[in-house]
């Protein structure tokens, strides 16, 4: 038997329909702000990562899919989404218009050679956004408030955003000095990898999750005291924003985010419940720049959907998750099984969940399918009652049953069935007008 990759998974039953209503969320409240969608290869040259994530970091060092192809090319797996999106905003000119910034969000795979983990895979999923052209504190609380709306229609209210501030080059340089000559004096203490953030990346040892318990750790020097003015007024600007738009927020010296391109503001979206980091982004205004671009201010994020549904799974919080159908179609003979497809393709084509039998077993197993599938209704042909241009239609809960012409079905199903098909959620509803 061949069985699924290391680090992936099967998307199926419960789950899938799960994923997918936090997908159609997420497509409802990106269309409310405006924001379109892209969509960006899954492979890239491996440059794009190599550049636009940096060599320093964890992900371009030890966790990229590489190979190369039959033309003998450099081709990565996108482990993130940031840069694809970036390469295709300068591949297509889209500087180009004077509707800036343009915005834009993904959802799609990401792959990252890691050891997998509840909510770590190697085949992993983000949804995120990227806004390009806006320079503007707003934009990024606009960016942030999305990210914490979208949680909060999904049912987790209790998200808090941590916030910190890099700050612009200058602010940045001075803390990477202070960081230096601090941690200097505790190299022999640091993990293996510490060293090397020390001597390629100094700000991310902030982030180490092995050494952040000690109390020399605690005592490290904290970025924000090391903005200048323009860098605290920008991030002053972003948390009166916040306030305006009732995000709950804290400041948190330890995020700083382990891509090298942000600057200014960057978050992470944080349940208090689990203490469980979902995701989180912040401002880049050098990486359109660094990958050829004009230069171009960015602010965006991403969330990883694997960790958003296990969270609300785990939580029990979406609810409202169809697990039933409209009506199952029974039949015996070759003549009802005709009436049946016809039926079963009105109905389907009128917006309602049908299913009938595929296999041709008998009535009995027929009504087990359809206790299976939670039918609300059971519609019962026969051949006498077809000759006559009936149906028999039972309400599978209240065990009642009558019968109707059949050319009458479609009003039947709209007036009894099509209140109970408006889910949460649900941007189509089952309104026909036949006149």
């Amino acid at each position: 038997m061949i069985n699924k990759p290391k680090g992936t998974v099967d998307l199926t039953d419960r789950k899938a329909r799960i994923w997918k209503y936090v997908e159609e969320v997420i497509d409802s409240v990106m269309e409310k702000y405006n924001y379109n969608y892209i969509r960006t290869p899954i492979f890239e040259s491996t440059e794009l990562f190599h550049r636009g994530i940096g060599d320093a970091t964890d992900i371009v060092t030890k966790e990229t899919y590489d190979f190369k192809d039959r033309g003998d090319r450099n081709i990565t797996l996108r482990p993130e989404g940031t840069a694809g999106v970036v390469r295709s905003y300068i591949e297509n000119k889209m500087y180009g218009t004077h509707n800036l910034p343009v915005k834009v969000y993904y959802n799609g795979t990401m792959y990252r050679y890691e050891r997998p983990g509840k909510g770590r895979l190697r085949e992993l999923s983000q949804y995120g956004v990227e806004v390009m052209g806006s320079n503007d504190p707003l934009m990024d609380a606009e960016v942030i408030s999305l990210a914490y709306n979208i949680n909060k229609m999904l049912g987790l209210t209790d998200t808090v955003v941590h916030l910190n501030s890099l700050g612009d080059k200058e602010s940045r340089d001075n803390y990477r000095k202070a960081l230096k000559d601090y941690f200097e004096l505790h190299l022999d203490d640091l993990c293996a990898d510490c060293k090397e953030r020390f001597v390629k990346n100094p700000l991310r040892i902030i982030d180490c999750k092995v050494d952040s318990d000690k109390d020399y750790f605690r005592e490290a020097p904290k970025i924000i005291d090391y903005l200048n003015k323009e860098s605290k007024d920008y991030f002053d600007k972003v948390c009166e924003y916040l306030d305006i738009l009732e995000v709950k927020y804290v400041i948190d010296p330890k995020i700083v985010r382990g891509l090298d391109y942000y600057n200014h503001t960057v978050f992470e979206l944080m349940t208090e419940e689990s203490k469980l980091a979902l995701g989180g982004g912040g401002r880049y205004d050098n990486l359109v720049k660094m990958l050829d671009g004009p230069d171009t201010s960015c602010v965006g994020y991403a969330v990883g959907l694997d960790r958003l549904v296990d969270e609300l799974i785990d939580r029990n919080l979406i609810t409202n998750i169809r697990d039933d159908i409209d009506a199952f179609i029974m039949y015996v003979n070759e003549d009802e099984k005709k009436n049946a497809i016809y039926l079963a393709n009105e109905l389907r084509m009128s917006g309602f969940v049908v299913e009938t039998e595929y296999n041709n077993k008998g009535l009995k197993s027929q009504f087990k399918r359809a206790d299976y599938f939670n039918s609300k209704y059971l519609i019962i042909l026969n051949s006498d009652d077809l000759n006559e241009g009936l149906i028999t239609i039972k309400n599978n809960k209240t065990k009642e049953e009558e019968k109707i012409m059949m050319e009458y079905i479609i009003y039947y199903f709209d007036e009894h069935l099509s209140d109970d098909n408006l889910e949460i959620g649900e941007e189509c509803c089952h309104h026909h007008d036949h006149e």
